[in-house]
């Protein structure tokens, strides 16, 4: 693993989010010595598989996995990700988190950390979804609009085929490791997150798969 290496990591099929994404990305100070690497899956059949696919593409010892509209506004957003990653400890570096997730599944039913600017269809507003105590906060799950890592594990396509459930699923995969999953403290929010409408589509259904994974098993040998 190069660790003077930072990849991003997105799956794309919007050239408009890609581009501007990508934009942001490039006026992102690096540290001494750093080299930046993008890399962009086009035509990527689930979350899980296109971020296998990158992750296997780069020696990158920090990869930061995000979606296309997500636009990362703090210039120093590489030097507080690393520096934050010098704890080995940390495996996973998230905006907003739940610390309580493993209750239902779903991520927004629990006490939620962290601060973002968002958009959707119809508003905008910067969000404080809960206070981070000191310079950061273990959490069961980030949201998946951003995952920074600094360990390659690979992503469960095995269960999870399409689009939701992989941002909680790799967290949870972290923590398995023994790794702390957390969000960092910050006076302002550091990404714009462009959100459109939710599809819950598949959503609940890939929340069975979720729940028979990693809680009822947890269940089960708590009965025993």
């Amino acid at each position: 693993m190069n660790a003077q290496k930072i990849c991003f990591i997105m799956c794309a099929n919007d050239d408009l989010y890609k581009n501007e994404c990508i934009s942001y990305l490039e006026r992102l100070d690096l540290p001494d010595g750093f080299e930046r690497e993008m890399i962009v899956v086009e035509g990527a059949s689930s979350m899980t598989s296109g971020y296998n696919q990158a992750m296997k593409q780069s020696d990158a010892k920090y990869k930061v996995y995000l979606h296309q509209d997500v636009f990362v506004l703090n210039p120093n957003f590489i030097h507080e990700i690393v520096r934050l990653f010098e704890n080995p400890q940390i495996g996973m570096i998230g905006m907003v988190g739940s610390l309580e997730v493993e209750k239902t599944g779903i991520m927004w039913y629990g006490t939620r950390v962290g601060m973002l600017h968002s958009n959707s269809v119809c508003f905008a507003d910067s969000y404080l979804f809960g206070n981070v105590e000191g310079e950061y906060q273990s959490v069961q799950a980030v949201d998946g609009l951003l995952m920074a890592t600094q360990y390659d594990i690979p992503w469960r396509e095995d269960l999870f085929r399409g689009w939701d459930f992989y941002d909680i699923s790799q967290s949870m995969e972290f923590r398995r490791k023994g790794y702390q999953v957390i969000v960092p403290h910050t006076d302002s929010p550091w990404c714009i997150h462009d959100d459109g409408l939710l599809n819950l589509q598949n959503y609940y259904a890939q929340r069975e798969i979720f729940l028979k994974e990693y809680i009822e098993g947890k269940r089960s040998e708590a009965d025993v």
